[in-house]
């Protein structure tokens, strides 16, 4: 039985369901950064199309890629709350399951991060600068540890939050 109050403004979705901009994010350009650019806090590089870990181009203009503004401005776009008598004993355990899926993520995205994960009440909250690491987290915990895993999806504000507990 679940027993997660669901905020106002978001739904359930179900969890083989992949979400599509509708509206723009205000953290996504407009246009393409002009090539070759670099984020001047992380280093990434645009270029091709897309943000890259690849070396610096010579020439380079510094900008700031949207991960790097969604931090700043401390402005996630995925929650994922982890609760449940299982968290008291395997803290560690379920921290290091994070942060190796987010470190596989982010070497083949870069705009994909954890910004934080920090004490909630008897759980952990864990904050990320991209809607598909919070889904993918939520779904890396399930798939080693089982429990209970919901996706709640608010399209006003392009927020996702997964809820995951044992």
């Amino acid at each position: 039985m679940n027993t997660h109050a669901i905020p106002q403004g978001f739904k359930s979705i179900r969890r083989d369901q992949l979400r599509e901009e509708r509206e723009h994010d205000s953290y996504k350009s407009r246009q393409k950064p002009a090539e070759p650019a670099v984020c001047r806090d992380c280093a990434a590089v645009f270029h091709a199309g897309r943000w890259q870990w690849i070396e610096r181009p010579p020439q380079a203009r510094e900008i700031v890629c949207p991960a790097c503004e969604r931090v700043h401005d401390r402005f996630p776009a995925g929650f994922v709350h982890i609760g449940g008598e299982f968290l008291a004993a395997h803290r560690d355990e379920l921290t290091a399951l994070l942060r190796h899926r987010e470190a596989r993520e982010k070497a083949e995205h870069p705009l994909a991060r954890i910004m934080d994960i920090e004490a909630d009440g008897d759980g952990l909250l864990v904050t990320t600068t991209d809607l598909h690491l919070a889904r993918d987290l939520g779904e890396a915990l399930h798939h080693a540890y089982h429990g209970e895993l919901e996706f709640h999806y608010n399209d006003a504000e392009k927020l996702l939050r997964v809820h995951w507990r044992r």
